[in-house]
């Protein structure tokens, strides 16, 4: 294998593990720019990840066949909504400490989904190996064959093509049409907002919910394409990363899409770096934490560099207007 072939594999990987980061990463942009701190991102992936595997392997035993990754995606999307809508009325309604609801989020859902996993596979700690229910890479005919391009362009899972459109959709929501406006006017100045007319808690709810359903579909993307089953390793802190990309991005969905191909290189250069022959001195356990020693080292040159939304973190009280 010559190094134009290993280069071109190791970016297709990259895209691969980019992914889930892209739609956690859109998800969590969604929620912070309205003002809701998302700590719950990793929680909401594991919801995302167990439902979707339930869902597609009893889909699968319903003879679905290849349609049954697809009743994954959406039960991903519902599944960690349920888990979204208990942080928004925390934070919002309630207007509990963001972090700390987050952190609640993410226990919980770790939690809640071994005991499910448990209770419906009789007592085993992670759900069946997935068939027909996992995504297949698109081999897009002769593009594929492109040097270089063509396996990491043309050679790519269903929801890699997805993640990228969602990036677009986001930026256009964000900034060409009035949801978006209203959103970060509330993210921004929340009591000037509701001055014009702008229903503060309604347009946070439907920004924590769309958050929610995001980072499932990222949850989902690892079960369906990576893994192939769900287990209490399956997420692993990718939803922290994907907060990591979303500050480093700087809250843009640009930005946020580059962090998350930066944080997935370092995550598929793990599958490579011991191809070489400077590496085989290298405990194994070194290079494994590679994306998590990046993503401190990211996090710790963003501080103070990045400006979140002016109103991030702090409850709105009409009262107080």
């Amino acid at each position: 294998m010559n190094i134009i072939q290993v280069l071109g594999e190791l970016m297709n990987t990259t895209l691969v593990f980019s992914t889930a980061l892209i739609f956690a990463a859109m998800g969590g942009i969604f929620s912070e720019r309205s003002g809701v701190v998302n700590i719950g991102l990793e929680g909401f992936m594991v919801a995302g990840a167990f439902a979707s595997a339930v869902a597609a392997f009893y889909a699968e035993e319903a003879g679905l066949g290849a349609a049954s990754s697809w009743v994954g995606l959406v039960a991903a999307m519902a599944f960690a909504a349920i888990f979204a809508l208990i942080h928004a009325v925390a934070s919002i309604t309630f207007k509990a400490d963001q972090v700390v609801s987050g952190v609640v989020i993410n226990f919980l859902a770790v939690g809640m989904c071994l005991f499910l996993v448990k209770m419906l596979f009789e007592g085993s700690g992670e759900t069946p190996t997935l068939d027909e229910a996992v995504f297949s890479k698109l081999n897009i005919g002769e593009l594929s064959q492109i040097p270089f391009i063509g396996p990491v362009v043309f050679n790519e899972y269903p929801t890699t093509y997805i993640a990228i459109a969602l990036v677009a959709i986001t930026w256009y929501v964000l900034y060409k049409i009035p949801f978006g406006l209203r959103l970060r006017a509330v993210g921004e100045h929340p009591s000037a907002a509701d001055t014009v007319g702008i229903k503060v808690a309604r347009i946070r709810y439907a920004a924590v919910l769309l958050s929610g359903a995001l980072a499932g579909l990222g949850g989902a993307t690892i079960t369906l394409t990576t893994t192939s089953n769900f287990s209490h390793t399956t997420i692993s802190g990718q939803g922290f990363i994907a907060l990591a990309a979303m500050i480093f991005g700087k809250w843009h969905p640009a930005g946020a899409l580059g962090a998350a191909i930066f944080f997935g290189f370092a995550q598929a250069i793990r599958n490579y770096v011991q191809l070489f022959e400077f590496s085989r001195g290298i405990p194994t356990e070194f290079i494994f934490m590679l994306p998590y020693i990046l993503t401190i080292l990211v996090l710790a040159g963003a501080v103070g560099k990045s400006r979140a939304p002016s109103a991030l973190g702090q409850p709105y009280d009409p009262g107080k207007r």
